[in-house]
């Protein structure tokens, strides 16, 4: 019977990050099987681990949300990695190397730190202002609470905003009828003197998510590409479901890496065949 594990991700408390189910030795699993599990789950991502097809990577993963199939997502990348290596998973190099709908992503290990390299983005650049006007609606906010806009694309389809504060993203009440079908994070500065740098949340689906690392690894790219964000810098997420996810970002040469501490919580078996 197949391995389960669910880990808890960008915390280092259970419960106080973003959770993951993760399915090993999936191999042979139908799509339709996969796609009911993570359905069934009901958290924001289930992932299922194979064996790679590409040799330079040490497992394949599939990464389902409730309402379908995912090509990359960060908080899944980093808990798909830890259930690995809890599992007795061996790198093949210094750093792992997951494989997954949208390729090869590197994963380096610094003490009880996973961290990611963001891939590159699939659409990138301005929001076209019919957009930006429905996304504003969603969300209540005003062309003041709003500094800029860009889209996010790595994989789930962000459009991403910077608002004028960390208080601002705090205080959002998305109607998420108005949304539609955007997938949305905003990030706002923190004041001086805090212990992270922005604040960030993140809409999608009908729900907010907990802790996100894909949409963190295209506010780093953006942020630090234009001199907005240090080289370095925290960011916290989930404040406002009483979560305390921590995600470090980080400027290496041309790679911006993605990290957070993660925490096995449950082991065990699962019968899905």
């Amino acid at each position: 019977m197949p391995k389960f594990t669910q880990v808890d991700v960008f915390t280092d408390e259970l419960t106080r990050g973003n959770p993951l189910a993760v399915v090993h030795g999936a191999d042979g699993l139908s799509d339709e099987r996969m796609a009911a599990f993570a359905s069934w789950t009901n958290l924001s991502e289930t992932t299922f681990l194979l064996e790679p097809s590409d040799p330079a990577a040490d497992y394949r993963v599939r990464i389902f949300t409730p309402h379908g199939e995912l090509p990359f997502a960060g908080h899944p990348t980093l808990g798909s990695a830890r259930a690995w290596l809890a599992a007795g998973g061996v790198p093949k190099a210094g750093h792992l190397v997951q494989e997954c709908g949208a390729g090869l992503v590197r994963v380096r290990r610094d003490g009880d730190r996973l961290a990611f390299a963001a891939p590159p983005l699939r659409r990138g650049g301005p929001v076209d202002d019919a957009d930006l006007a429905a996304v504003k609606r969603g969300l209540h906010l005003g062309d003041a609470d709003v500094l800029d806009a860009r889209w996010a694309d790595n994989g789930p389809g962000w459009v991403a905003l910077l608002l004028r504060d960390a208080a601002t993203v705090l205080a959002i009440e998305p109607d998420f009828g108005a949304l539609g079908s955007f997938k949305v994070g905003v990030a706002g500065a923190q004041p001086t003197g805090s212990d992270t740098a922005f604040e960030v949340r993140a809409f999608s689906d009908v729900v907010e998510d907990p802790v996100t690392g894909s949409l963190n690894a295209a506010l780093g790219q953006w942020l630090i590409g234009d001199g907005i964000a240090p080289e370095s810098y925290v960011a916290a997420q989930g404040t406002r479901l009483g979560r305390r996810g921590r995600v470090h970002v980080e400027r290496d040469g041309d790679d911006v890496w993605v990290g957070g501490e993660t925490v096995v919580g449950i082991r065990g078996e699962v019968d899905l065949w």
